[in-house]
Parts: C-alpha cells; structure tokens; sequence
C-alpha cells in the first residue's frame, strides 16, 4: 500500500511539474499583455508571484493592437482562411479517402505512396516550386494563394483511409443492391458514420492552418492578406521590441485554438485512436 501510495505522488508530483513547465509561460504571456511596456521584465528577476500579477493593469496593448495595428483584419484573415481550409479539406480529403478504400484502379498503390510521401517531406523542399507555380497563376498576395495549395492534405487522406478500411464493407454492398449510387453511399453512409475521424481531420487542418508561418511569409506582400504568425514579427523593430503588444497577439492566437480543442478533445482522441491497424 506504502508503495503504491508513493508511486501515485511521484506520478502527480512529476504531472504538476510539467503542467507548470506548459502554463507557467503562457500566464506570464498574459500577465504581460496587461502591463505597461516598461513593467515588462521588471519582476522578472527575481521570479516571485509578482511575476505572475500585474500590478499597473492596462488594456493599452489591445487597444493599440486594433486601433493602431489593423489586428482585428489579420485576426479575421487567419479564421477565414482556417476555415475554408477546413472545409474544402474535409470534403476532398475524404472523397479522396474513400476512393481509395474502396475501389480498385490502375496506378492506386502508387497513388497512395505518393499521398502518403506528402505529408513526409518537409513543406521547404517544395516551398519554392509551390511559389513559382502559385505565381504564375496570379494567385500571390490573395486569399486564392493562402487557400487553395493547403486543401488537399496527406495526412488528412491517410486518416480517413484507415478509417474507412475498419468500416464493414456489407454496408456498401447491401446501399448498392438497394440501387444507391456511390455518392449516397459516401455522403448518407460513409460520412455520418465517420464523426470521430472528421473532428479529428477538422482540427488537425485548423490548427495547421492557424500555425502556419513559413507559406503566409511567402505568398502574402500587403498587410491586407497577413496571417496571425507573420503579423506576430511585426513587433519587433530595429528601434525596439513591443513585448505588450507582442503578448497580447499571443493571447489571442492561443484563445480561438483551445476554444475549439477542449470540448472536442474526446472525439479527436476517438478519431485518432480509431485510425490504427485492423484488429
């Protein structure tokens, strides 16, 4: 009993400590965006609970945020295209998904290699191709450019194929006896069978998109089109750096994330759990 009882505070003691190592951090990120600019760093050594409680509240950080920086459009951009990204994702992602599992054509192996081979290689081998094609078409600097190239998503396709492998397959067979074209049999059978999957590919697009950085910086020039992650390096100058402002971006780039994770996070853990090999 002495010893289970031991293994039991060595496990949440050793929990806590990561769970400060997580939160620590982010509550000094929002601490921060409440303070004056010169109060920044000036509890910051030694670390004490003044650290982590502003004294001289101010909202001046989001007020310049919106007023001054535009923040409220790069806010609206990010969702938009987080969004719409989501959408079109899902619905290509599957349809692709469901193709593969289920029918049978010349060069499929091969295909599925090479979807699978997508989501390996890191995005900057094919970041400066991708760029001169996206240029051609005239796409840079819009929302055409920041949206269309993320749609299809190897990743996305892979979980919905081992998805739809586990699926019993008498179900298509008895919708297609019954005189069911097989998109009935996706979108009325498939698809509404599929919720964990589709949460689990939903927020696995958002966050993505949400995250991005590296092709945002690239395809967008004006700040009409900026992305949230390219904005947050526009508080740094060669003059100074507004670490208020700077946090309080932060704090909302964080919020719309976890709003969305926490309670969907039961069936994104479902639909990442039921994508492994069959039984």
């Amino acid at each position: 009993m002495t010893r289970k009882w031991t293994t039991s505070a060595y496990s949440y003691a050793f929990q806590i400590i990561l769970a400060l190592i997580v939160l620590l951090p982010i509550a000094f990120a929002l601490v921060s965006s409440f303070r004056p600019l010169d109060d920044i760093f000036k509890y910051l050594s030694p670390v004490t609970w003044k650290t982590f409680w502003p004294g001289n509240v101010t909202f001046e950080a989001y007020e310049n945020l919106f007023a001054l920086r535009g923040f409220g459009r790069t806010f609206f951009n990010t969702f938009f295209v987080s969004a719409v990204c989501v959408i079109f994702g899902l619905l290509v992602g599957s349809m692709a998904a469901f193709a593969f599992s289920t029918f049978e054509f010349a060069g499929k192996k091969t295909a599925f290699a090479i979807v699978i081979l997508t989501f390996m290689l890191p995005f900057e081998i094919i970041a400066i191709p991708l760029y001169s094609f996206v240029n051609r078409l005239g796409w840079i600097d819009s929302y055409s450019g920041l949206i269309i190239p993320n749609i299809a998503n190897g990743l996305v396709i892979f979980l919905f194929y081992q998805f739809f492998q586990d699926m019993p397959k008498a179900l298509f067979e008895s919708a297609r006896i019954d005189g069911a074209a097989w998109f009935r049999v996706y979108s009325q059978i498939t698809m509404p069978l599929s919720k964990p999957v589709t949460v689990s590919a939903a927020l696995l697009i958002f966050i993505q998109q949400w995250e991005s950085f590296l092709w945002p910086l690239i395809a967008v020039r004006s700040k009409e089109y900026k992305l949230i992650q390219v904005a947050l390096s526009d508080f740094v100058t060669d003059i100074m750096t507004y670490w208020n402002e700077m946090f309080a971006a932060v704090v909302l780039s964080i919020i719309v994330p976890v709003i969305l994770l926490l309670p969907l996070q039961r069936y994104y853990v479902e639909g990442i759990a039921n994508t492994g090999s069959k039984e």
